[in-house]
């Protein structure tokens, strides 16, 4: 009996610390996918004839205002024109099979979504709408498009939802207000933002961060503790705010890319956690 006292006592406790990882781990992943309120929205948009799917055609003319995305050839972005006809567009495919005058596309198929960012930049520095969304080619699904916070995951409802005289008065918005995963405290010692890649990508740029002349911090002295971003690199920003920074920065961020031994994946989650510095707004 003793012997079997023995080894179910460290079993149990096993069994209790597996489980409260197990736990933990769910939860935060629930969080993180919002999932309470995608089943509610899916079983609504479900029982009223998936009304949610085809909101109301909105009517009136194109505005100053622009959507940014990049995508795969076979990636199907129809969605932004049927459901967001008041939107200038602009969707870089980064794998054409051809080239043509009709398709935007990348310079070169790396950095992910940063790479058609950046172009876009260059290209229109000096005509850009006064407001600028940058955002993922897939329209909604719970696990394509967790990331975007509404109900049904949805960027139809997001960029309806937009404030945009929040955009034109803060310069740069995250579109995603959840903190997970990306900026809470566990997040924030950034494995993707070492000291040598801060130097990198900020390397003969007019600044890194805006605010270090405030501060009495010298530039070549700067290098944050920590770095936080709301995940994924969908944002908005005003055209002011873009250019507060010289066009010659924006073309030295792409270069990076270019440069960077850092693969596709790699350094498209660098730029990730510095759009927002990139723009403006403090580390963390």
């Amino acid at each position: 009996m003793r012997w079997v006292l023995r080894f179910a006592v460290p079993a149990a406790l096993l069994v209790i610390v597996l489980c409260t990882i197990l736990f933990v781990k769910f939860a935060e992943i629930w969080d993180q996918y919002n999932a309470p309120a995608y089943a509610w929205a899916s079983l609504q948009n479900t029982l009223h004839g998936s009304k949610l799917d085809n909101p109301p055609p909105i009517k009136g003319k194109v505005e100053d205002k622009i959507v940014i995305m990049a995508k795969v050839e076979s990636a199907d972005t129809q969605w932004v024109a049927e459901h967001l006809p008041d939107w200038q567009h602009a969707v870089y495919t980064v794998d054409p099979s051809t080239r043509n005058s009709s398709t935007l596309t990348t310079p070169l198929n790396k950095g992910h979504e940063s790479m058609a960012y950046l172009t876009y930049i260059i290209d229109h520095y000096h005509a850009l709408p006064s407001t600028i969304i940058f955002i993922h080619p897939h329209r909604r699904g719970f696990l394509e498009a967790w990331h975007t916070d509404t109900p049904l995951h949805d960027n139809v409802d997001a960029l309806r939802a937009l404030r945009i005289p929040f955009v034109q008065k803060n310069g740069y918005t995250n579109l995603r207000c959840n903190w997970n995963p990306g900026c809470e405290l566990p997040h924030r010692k950034n494995k993707h933002i070492t000291p040598e890649i801060w130097r990198e990508v900020f390397a003969g740029v007019s600044r890194s961060a805006f605010s270090l002349k405030e501060k009495g911090v010298k530039e070549e002295e700067y290098l944050p503790e920590e770095v936080g971003a709301a995940c994924c690199a969908q944002f908005a920003v005003s055209r002011e705010r873009v250019l507060h920074r010289p066009l010659s920065d924006y073309e030295s961020f792409r270069k990076w890319i270019f440069d960077t031994k850092l693969d596709d994946a790699k350094s498209g989650r660098v730029l990730e956690f510095l759009w927002h510095i990139i723009f403006g707004m403090d580390a963390i």
